[in-house]
């Protein structure tokens, strides 16, 4: 195809958007880097890979038991999958559940513990 047929411009445009929104690739202006998608990276948006990334847990091993333990939160919804893919604008809403007893002892360890709200 010609690069500046509408088709191939409209459709790499959205390709590389879905791509830089899934968090597979860096910026969403090189279409060179679509190519370079593996499963590996794939791997790394799971959310147990994302929790052992934002120092929630040690293992991945270990992040995929307290997710299937029901100890996990994405926004307000409760998360039992480990193979959950996180996107890029989700990973900061990666959290303990309110009623989990990790999250009341991180805020006991780190003095922030309420009893009101807890």
């Amino acid at each position: 195809m010609d690069q500046k047929d509408p088709f191939r411009t409209e459709s790499s445009a959205q390709l590389l958007e879905k791509l830089y929104v899934m968090g597979l690739i860096p910026t969403r202006w090189d279409l060179s880097s679509a190519e370079k998608v593996t499963a590996s990276c794939f791997c790394r948006r799971r959310l147990a890979v994302v929790m052992v990334r934002n120092k929630m847990s040690e293992s991945i091993k270990g992040a995929t038991k307290l997710i299937e333990q029901g100890h996990v939160r994405i926004g307000p919804e409760l998360i039992k999958d480990p193979a959950l893919l996180v996107t890029r604008t989700l990973e900061d809403f990666v959290t303990w559940v309110d009623s989990s007893k990790i999250r009341k002892h991180i805020l006991e360890y780190n003095g922030m513990r309420d009893d009101f709200v807890l």
